[in-house]
């Protein structure tokens, strides 16, 4: 071979050498974990689904009565193998927080109107199964079993202790941040079941701030990690966007990461941040896809020591707890 060749080749191979899983040692007792997005809720399909898609008139046939941000469908999240649990929140008019995961109420519930413009009360007068129903509207099989039952996040925590929980805002409204905070310092019982928090940009970014050592992330700091990981994560640098964070990972991106899946892995723990392994999505899938069936379960590599996204716990969570 030609002298001239031998630089390049040795520059290429010294790369793959730095970035090759084939040569890292993988996590000690690594074991994937499971982050449940809803808990156990009722499924629907996601073709067309836009982000102004009322979820709750698409569902599929019912296999249970549980719906998400509820605490049935929170305990059977981890009673079926959730190490953690996703949980949507909005601020009510005076000064409390609820679990519910819509803007509006109009889809699922018998009310109307946006979600934070209501007091405790009036939100807590609502059927929230009122809108769920999986054959066009002829028949809605959760109509009447839910009135009264959307949660003031405080007692929702309580009913639940000693679990963890990932908190989403729902908006990037600077005020939720402020609030949120407030809400901790009158609840400080249930401070430590939060896991981490994400979502609305602001509150997010607020909220990390005055807990140093808390984790989260938002799409565009997640973005910005991800696009300066690519340009200079050949190199083993982590950009300051990837550190103290959560690094949430479409598993059909998940190849084009430097040192994926161990190197990769260990940088971040390194880093202080802790990953997420989400579904396969495309560029333009509004929210978040999870590992959801059994065959996307070999998308999770074998010494994968962080949490996976999953909207089947029901499914996923037994089927991973027989594999380990």
């Amino acid at each position: 071979m030609k002298k001239r060749y031998w630089i390049p080749l040795t520059i290429v191979g010294a790369i793959w050498a730095w970035n090759s899983s084939l040569l890292a040692t993988p996590p000690p007792k690594a074991q994937a974990k499971l982050l449940s997005h809803r808990g156990v809720h009722q499924t629907f399909h996601r073709q067309d689904l836009t982000n102004q898609t009322c979820t709750a008139t698409r569902i599929d046939n019912p296999r249970h009565d549980l719906i998400e941000n509820t605490p049935d469908s929170t305990r059977a999240a981890f009673n079926a193998g959730a190490d953690v649990v996703e949980i949507d929140i909005h601020p009510t008019t005076d000064g409390h927080f609820v679990v519910f995961h819509d803007w509006t109420l109009d889809c699922r519930t018998n009310g109307t109107g946006v979600t934070r413009k209501q007091s405790l009360a009036e939100l807590q007068s609502l059927d929230i199964g009122h809108g769920y129903t999986a054959d066009n509207g002829e028949t809605f099989p959760l109509r009447g079993k839910y009135v009264g039952e959307m949660p003031e996040l405080a007692d929702f925590m309580r009913k639940i202790p000693g679990k963890k929980f990932l908190i989403n805002f729902k908006s990037d409204d600077p005020a939720e941040g402020p609030a949120f905070m407030r809400f901790l310092k009158e609840n400080t019982q249930v401070e430590n079941q939060i896991f981490a928090v994400y979502g609305g940009a602001r509150p997010t970014e607020h909220v990390l701030a005055a807990r140093p050592g808390w984790l989260g992330y938002t799409k565009p700091q997640t973005k910005k990690c991800l696009i300066e990981y690519l340009a200079v994560g050949w190199t083993g640098i982590v950009p300051e966007p990837c550190k103290n964070r959560l690094v949430a990972i479409p598993a059909n991106y998940s190849w084009a990461l430097w040192g994926w899946p161990n190197r990769f892995q260990q940088r971040m723990v390194d880093a202080g941040s802790k990953i997420i392994l989400l579904g396969p999505m495309g560029l333009d899938d509004p929210g978040s896809t999870g590992i959801d069936t059994l065959e996307q379960t070999s998308m999770i590599p074998t010494d994968f020591d962080g949490y996976v996204w999953t909207n089947r716990i029901e499914l996923i969570g037994p089927h991973l707890k027989r594999s380990n």
